[in-house]
């Protein structure tokens, strides 16, 4: 047997402040947009925002429904929307923010195992790292890439193994 150990950096940030501009402007849009989702069942608003390559952000947000499974996270709500709407441009970067029930924003979020699949799955598309900001009331955490967020993932290559 072999032991591997798999290391994952995160950055932490106290505020905005300490954060660059353009992901400053990020986090402050998923903040915006987490205002407009539609979540009267779990009282859970999430917003998302795309740094797009050529400088744009693109919002998406979570949108529930009555039935829960055919709701939809906001990261790809903005990433399928992006990816439609923009199919040759890479996406940068994602700023994900979420206010609970109590109005303010929750505490350690994380995207869901789907949103961190569609995420690589849209790092390998356009063979870039996609930086993750993943702003909550006590911090910022900012990963490089959807790799640290799904270490041992599933993609395109897993289906050619063997061939």
């Amino acid at each position: 047997m072999q032991a591997k150990e798999i290391k994952i950096l995160v950055s932490e940030y106290e505020s905005l402040e300490e954060l660059i501009t353009t992901d400053r402007e990020l986090v402050v849009a998923a903040r915006e947009i987490a205002q407009n989702a539609y979540a009267p069942y779990s009282g859970f608003k999430v917003g998302a925002a795309l740094l797009m390559e050529d400088g744009s952000i693109v919002c998406g947000n979570n949108q529930e429904n009555a039935s829960s499974p055919v709701g939809i996270c906001a990261e790809r709500t903005a990433l399928f929307w992006a990816n439609a709407n923009f199919p040759e441009k890479a996406v940068k970067a994602i700023a994900v923010t979420a206010i609970d029930q109590s109005g303010s924003r929750a505490i350690n979020l994380s995207p869901c195992g789907a949103c961190r699949q569609v995420l690589l799955e849209t790092q390998h598309r356009f063979s870039q790292p996609i930086r993750i900001l993943l702003d909550s009331r006590e911090k910022i955490e900012v990963l490089q890439d959807a790799d640290s967020l799904l270490p041992l993932s599933f993609n395109g290559n897993s289906l050619k193994a063997g061939v």
